[in-house]
């Protein structure tokens, strides 16, 4: 039957004499009573699986709701206040994005998790009748996509969510598991039951999608924030989400990503949209965002540059960067500053010197 297994149990349990066919609960609790310690329990394939359903099953406490601020004629925003996850957040450190068309509501970025998800589909309600008719996912770092199974949930598993195809590879494989798990732990389980729903419609740079009179056209010109950072216009409001390849008042994980790309991949985006306004997944919106943050990076790379050039070590790199005005004047103000500026200074030097030889 399909509610009992066959038990061929281990040491102290088959000892007592616990066999054939039973109820995977009357053969959780006969291997409890039985004497067994937890870590032969947890070496029990039947345990491992059971602890996953259960972990899938309960779900961390609801999020308390963020009203939507209106960023344009068609775009409204869920503010993160908070750039890092926490247990006192709920994980809350990424923006929800949300397009108001005609036809339905398009989700730029659904969130970290199932209950910021649930969260930003009540205030999408309380914004408009129309239900949710598609999900754009900028990348893989799981603080933009978790949201994905609140939206799946709600709207139906067809529902259209898209990315690049690098992005979705990621997320079917090591990248997807391995998030929801670090989100947990940063949270202290309020994400848990969050399940890693991947997107379902892959998409490609210049590609445009009519939903009614307002149209997205997607964006990408290779590495920035990682290899496959898509940004999404909102071409009638003059308006594009740009995601993470630009923070207003965080320093950005560029672990996966590329100064150089960044700047090139900035220079690309402007030439192709002209005046926006900046919609980052961190911060605050603005049209000066992409000159702000890149004026930040820039006093970042190039001082690592020109020690690079001039055989500088890396401890020489590391005090122009700080004296550096671009970088200084933010040293006070910026999220995560002190704690991060050492390791991208590092990140910067070595891609400086993969360009010098």
């Amino acid at each position: 039957m399909a509610n009992k297994t066959q038990s061929n149990l281990p040491g102290a349990v088959a000892a007592k004499g616990f066999t054939g066919n039973w109820s995977r609960r009357r053969w959780l609790q006969c291997a409890m009573t039985s004497g067994m310690g937890t870590a032969a329990l947890w070496a029990l394939p039947e345990v491992r699986a059971l602890a996953e359903q259960v972990r899938d099953f309960v779900e961390g406490p609801p999020v308390p709701d963020v009203p939507p601020v209106q960023l344009s004629e068609h775009v409204w925003m869920v503010y993160a206040k908070d750039g890092f996850p926490t247990a006192e957040n709920q994980g809350l450190m990424a923006n929800v994005v949300f397009v108001l068309t005609p036809v339905g509501v398009v989700v730029l970025d659904s969130g970290c998790s199932l209950q910021v998800g649930q969260m930003a589909i009540r205030m999408i309600k309380k914004t408009t009748s129309k239900p949710v008719v598609a999900v754009f996912n900028s990348h893989y770092h799981g603080d933009h996509w978790l949201g994905n199974h609140a939206f799946a949930a709600e709207y139906g598993k067809d529902l259209p969510i898209y990315a690049l195809p690098h992005t979705i590879e990621q997320i079917k494989g090591v990248e997807g598991n391995m998030w929801r798990s670090m989100m947990e732990r940063w949270t202290n389980q309020a994400t848990v039951g969050t399940q890693v729903v991947a997107p379902n419609r892959p998409t490609e740079h210049g590609k445009t999608y009519p939903f009614g009179d307002v149209t997205l056209k997607v964006h990408h010109y290779g590495r920035a924030h990682t290899p496959s950072d898509l940004c999404v216009q909102v071409v009638q409001d003059k308006l594009t989400y740009v995601a993470d390849i630009a923070m207003d008042n965080r320093i950005a994980n560029i672990d996966d990503g590329s100064y150089v790309g960044t700047f090139k991949y900035y220079q690309a985006l402007q030439q192709a949209t002209g005046e926006q306004l900046w919609v980052p997944g961190h911060g605050r919106a603005s049209k000066g965002l992409l000159k702000a943050y890149g004026d930040f990076m820039a006093g970042i790379y190039e001082p690592c540059l020109k020690a690079v050039e001039k055989g500088d070590s890396i401890d020489v790199a590391k005090a122009a960067v700080l004296s550096d005005p671009r970088v200084a004047g933010r040293a006070k103000t910026m999220d995560g500053f002190d704690s991060n500026i050492g390791k991208y200074i590092s990140l910067a030097y070595l891609e400086a010197e993969k360009l010098a030889f």
